[in-house]
C-alpha cells in the first residue's frame, strides 16, 4: 500500500484544514504543516471545531519550507498549483509520495512552482471557479 503525505504551506483557514485533517485520519495518511499557520492550534479551538479525532492524526509541525526540506531530504514531493504544467492524472506516483498543497487565498509561492516545474500538478476544474486547494 502507498503511502500518502499531505503537505500544507502556511495554511489559513482551520475548517480547511479540519477537513483535511479528518480526510488524513480515516486514509492513513500523515499530515505535515508548514508555518506560519493562520489560525492557533490548541486543545480548546479543536475542540470547539469538533476535531475529537486530532489525538489520532499523524501530524508534523515544520518551521518553515527549509526545515520541511531538511527533514525529508529524499522525500519525492508534487506541489499543486493552478500553474502547474502537468495534470494529476499524468503522473504515476512513488510509493511514497508527499502532495503539497499551498495557503487558500495565495497558493504556493511562485519560487516554489518555477524551482519544481516538472513535479508542479494542476487538477484541471470544469467550472471557472477558486482552486480546489
Amino acid at each position: 500500500m502507498k503511502k500518502i503525505h499531505i503537505v500544507l504551506y502556511s495554511p489559513e483557514i482551520p475548517q480547511n484544514t479540519g477537513n483535511i485533517s479528518r480526510t488524513a485520519v480515516v486514509t492513513g495518511c500523515a499530515l505535515h504543516i508548514i508555518r506560519p499557520i493562520g489560525f492557533e492550534i490548541s486543545d480548546r479551538t479543536l475542540k470547539r471545531a469538533g476535531l475529537d479525532y486530532w489525538s489520532d492524526l499523524d501530524v508534523t509541525y515544520y518551521d518553515n519550507y527549509e526545515d520541511f526540506v531538511r527533514k525529508h531530504p529524499d522525500a519525492k514531493i508534487y506541489y499543486f498549483s493552478a500553474k502547474g504544467t502537468h495534470a494529476h492524472t499524468e503522473v504515476d506516483y512513488p510509493d511514497e509520495v508527499y502532495l503539497m498543497f499551498g495557503r487558500e487565498t495565495k497558493g504556493l509561492p511562485m519560487e516554489l512552482i518555477e524551482a519544481h516545474p516538472d513535479t508542479t500538478l494542476r487538477i484541471p476544474m470544469i467550472a471557472h471557479q477558486r482552486c480546489l486547494n
